[in-house]
């Protein structure tokens, strides 16, 4: 695997339950336990799952025409499965986008099936990460236990 493959993020813990998320490109977000009004790492995986399909739908509709409404509600529950985990299950995400009237119009919503479809069999990394249950390793850093 080579550098262009390679993605990461930093998390800072800021205080009890809070953290900030860093990119290597400056970007930052707030994430914590749901007591305020930051993310949750849960409510971050619907928004990735999520964001990686309207991403991948926006571009493939939007050469056709601008969406005139373009919003995306993506919902599941989490759950404590028979082995005493957490998960998360019936995980969906709904796209509401309308086109305007005329014949780029249409052409983007003929696309928008197919976008979607497209999505979720091999565009978006996200869900496809998800669906296809790639394995995760929580190690300790080298040097992370102190003095």
């Amino acid at each position: 695997m080579g550098e262009d493959t390679f993605r990461s993020v930093e998390i800072e813990r800021t205080s009890v339950g809070k953290y900030v998320v860093r990119n290597v490109r400056g970007g930052s977000m707030s994430m914590g336990t749901g007591e305020d009004g930051s993310f949750t790492p849960v409510e971050l995986l619907l928004a990735a799952i999520g964001g990686c399909a309207s991403i991948d739908v926006d571009r493939i509709t939007s050469r056709r025409a601008e969406p005139a409404q373009f919003c995306v509600e993506v919902t599941g529950d989490k759950i404590r499965d028979e082995t005493g985990g957490n998960r998360m299950e019936n995980l969906t995400v709904a796209f509401t986008v309308t086109f305007p009237a005329g014949a780029d119009g249409d052409r983007a919503r003929e696309a928008l099936p197919r976008s979607l479809q497209q999505s979720h069999d091999r565009l978006c990394t996200v869900s496809r990460t998800v669906e296809l249950g790639t394995p995760v390793s929580i190690v300790e850093a080298a040097g992370s236990a102190g003095d």
